[in-house]
């Protein structure tokens, strides 16, 4: 078969294959029809017309349906154009250009196929990664993943007629780094321009980057209309850097900055925030959070948690920054760790900066300068367990004694276990030494005590085949018996550095000291009775959990840190979680005291979720020991036609007033979701803060207005993005 120089008009389609070098079709269609790995350079243009003509190595021509294909671009238009030499396109009319998964229609095209440069004309554009879409005078192509439209539009809404879209002369859309940056920018919503900026830039997927964020505005009871303008620096993928200067119409600029970090080996996050002078206190007021941690050696860490406030106010001036309302123990805190295979060490110094409630003062805890733990054990030697846990530490206060205590506490238990019972003798020995400063006259300042515990732990577990629901599972019955021995040490005369008596729960019945911290080891002949009952699905999923427990003591109670105890056995505590249906969890809790016939405290809990971004919640506590009677309710719920309406309010019914309250509602259209929410706050006894959000989010562009969002998450357990699937 013979080549001629030119091309005949064929009366039939044509399909034909072209290369750089191609001096001949046949070798161009066998390749074509096999492919290899090849680089993009190598790789074959692929043609295809109703008429044909030119020569193959030189310039092609082609009309009525044309299409060419070159790896993963592909060109369709009714006439077009290729240079053989120069591997370029020319094509008009009804263009339509795909390429990494991206689509341009227009009326002229010209575009170099290897390097990907070229440009189009009067073009519209859709963007997979995002679904974002526009159109524009012109947009040129630097790259395959590089593109600059001039005088065009941008938005991911659907239909020609979008709900926003951003007008800009210059747009520069970058698919391989994510980014869009627009120059001389308006931002219409709903036909009305919203937002001007000179220069502008956004994400085009998910991903991090440096540029101005979307300002927040928000009002709040203390300090009135409030406008930050963040700046986000994406240094690198571990680090990242946010400055965000907040106007406060009633007190003034305030400058903030918060610094991220992450690494193999270390983490961390610092934040400071500045106001140098508060328009209403006449003073310069400041936070700062640091947290840190690090991994230096093989087995050595070391870390800090520190927090900082200028003064008592400002968690309740500014509840919505850094110091949170419940947040008035500042802790600073660094440590140096080091975790062997039988023995651990732990050394910090630690002490609080306490932010006063004028109307609920707070006692300032000891600051711990230092503390040194060490922790040594071993499990299964010989069929014994040992643990052994030390502690020195040096305890100062400005205004009450201080000093140095010694503890070790050796452990020693022969576990027996069996799938159907366990039994677990242990014994320990409490072993204190205390050097005191600033006692009272008369009063040792040496102490010492050594005081032995003996428990033994025991349980039996039944089961048996049953159904939940019409739900084939298991059903387990577990009787546990824990005893415990420990003799009486007087220790009247001992400091009080930081024990507590512990609230009684399930976890502390089976607890040998009812005591928090090493001031006080409790005198206990005691006996805990309790009994558990599970269902458990095919699956292996605990379903629903039962529990009744209850302590009983043999003896009087003689060391104390407040009224003895004059009960011979503790309130009953009952407990039963579960997940009832797919859609609906319930708990609940109570203390009995048999003595008082009446529920020392109570709380019970439901949460229904028929349907995603439908979720109700429902709480009753009630605690007589603290005068606590609250009913806590939440719930995110559509309320019309893509409406949904946020609420959650924390009632108190001895004070019959709403301590904590949120209401709001949120709409979702296809691209955009707006959202109005009020949340009353409570940051010092008989004082609140009071705030609105409103924001507007456009889908894959940015939110404009006060974010919400963490408030909603914190309030309303299970809350779900609208706009998420």
């Amino acid at each position: 078969m013979t080549w001629f120089p030119a091309f005949p008009v064929f009366p039939f389609r044509q399909r034909v294959l072209c290369t750089a070098l191609a001096a001949a079709f046949a070798p161009a269609f066998v390749q074509a029809q096999t492919p290899p790995a090849v680089a993009v350079e190598n790789l074959p243009v692929e043609v295809s017309a109703e008429v044909m003509t030119g020569r193959p190595d030189r310039e092609v021509t082609l009309s009525h349906n044309v299409e060419i294909t070159r790896g993963s671009t592909i060109i369709t238009s009714d006439n077009a154009t290729y240079d053989v030499v120069e591997d370029r396109v020319t094509a008009n009319g009804h263009i339509l250009l795909r390429r990494l998964g991206d689509m341009y229609t227009g009326d002229t095209l010209k575009l170099q196929l290897e390097a990907g440069r070229g440009f189009v004309i009067s073009p519209t554009y859709r963007l997979s990664r995002n679904n974002a879409q526009g159109k524009a005078e012109r947009i040129d192509f630097e790259a395959e993943d590089r593109a600059v439209v001039t005088d065009g539009t941008y938005s991911t809404c659907e239909g020609a007629d979008p709900d926003w879209y951003l007008k800009s002369s210059t747009l520069r859309l970058d698919t391989g780094r994510d980014v869009g940056n627009a120059g001389q920018t308006v931002v219409y919503f709903k036909g009305v321009p919203i937002l001007g900026t000179p220069a502008m830039s956004f994400p085009l997927s998910d991903a991090r980057k440096s540029g101005v964020l979307p300002p927040t505005i928000g009002t709040t009871n203390k300090g009135g209309l409030e406008i930050t303008v963040p700046y986000y620096f994406n240094i690198a993928p571990n680090r990242d850097l946010t400055l965000y200067p907040n106007l406060i119409a009633r007190r003034g600029l305030q400058l903030g900055a918060d610094a991220r970090y992450l690494s193999e080996t270390a983490s961390g996050e610092t934040r400071i925030e500045v106001l140098p002078n508060d328009s209403q206190t006449k003073t310069s007021r400041y936070a700062l959070t640091s947290t840190h941690n690090q991994n230096f050696a093989p087995r050595w860490s070391y870390g800090w948690n520190l927090n900082a406030a200028s003064d008592d106010d400002y968690p309740s001036d500014f509840a919505r920054t850094i110091t949170t309302s419940s947040q008035r123990l500042l802790l600073r805190d660094l440590n140096l760790n080091y975790g062997g295979d039988l023995w651990r060490m732990n050394t910090r110094t630690s002490n609080y900066q306490v932010l006063q409630d004028p109307a609920a003062p707070i006692a300032r805890p000891y600051d711990r300068l230092p503390q040194v733990t060490l922790q040594a054990g071993r499990q299964d030697v010989l069929g014994f367990d040992w643990n052994v846990n030390t502690e020195l530490t040096r305890f100062w206060h400005p205004d009450l004694e201080r000093g140095d205590r010694f503890v070790m506490t050796p452990e020693l238990s022969y576990p027996i276990l069996h799938p159907g019972y366990f039994v677990v003798p242990k014994f320990a020995m409490d072993v204190s030494r205390y050097a005191l400063e600033n006692r009272a006259g008369g009063i040792p300042a040496n102490l010492s005590r050594a005081v032995p515990t003996v428990s033994l732990d025991s349980g039996l577990v039944f089961e048996r085949e049953t159904k939940f629901f019409d739900e084939a599972g298991t059903q387990t019955l577990e009787p546990r018996l824990f005893y415990v021995r420990t003799p009486f040490r007087d220790q009247s005369q001992f400091p009080n550095f930081d024990t507590a008596e512990a609230d009684l729960s399930f976890s502390q019945l089976f607890s040998e000291n009812r005591f928090i911290g090493h001031d006080r080891v409790s005198d206990a002949n005691q006996l805990t009775a309790a009994l558990v009952t599970r269902f458990i699905e095919a699956s292996g999923a605990e379903r629903v959990r039962l529990a009744l427990g209850q302590r009983f003591y043999f003896s009087e109670q003689r060391v104390t840190l407040g009224a003895p105890r004059d009960d011979s056995r503790s309130d009953l505590l009952v407990s039963g979680q579960g997940r009832l249906t797919q859609t609906f969890t319930a708990e609940g809790n109570i203390q009995y005291s048999a003595s008082q016939r009446a529920l020392s405290r109570s709380n019970f809990g439901v949460h229904w979720q028929p349907a995603p971004k439908k979720i109700l919640n429902l709480q009753y506590r009630r605690d007589l020991l603290n005068n606590l009677e609250q009913v806590d309710t939440s719930t995110q719920w559509p309320i019309a036609d893509r409406w949904y309406g946020v609420a959650r309010v924390n009632y108190s019914l001895p004070d019959n007033k709403v301590v904590e309250g949120l209401l709001g509602a949120e709409y979702k259209a296809d691209c955009w979701v707006f959202r109005m929410v009020g949340q009353r706050t409570p940051t010092a006894t008989g004082k609140a803060t009071s705030s609105l959000f409103f924001q507007l989010e456009l889908n894959g562009l940015t939110r404009l207005g006060s974010n919400p969002l963490d408030a909603l998450r914190n309030s309303i357990p299970g809350y779900q993005l609208i706009n998420r699937l």
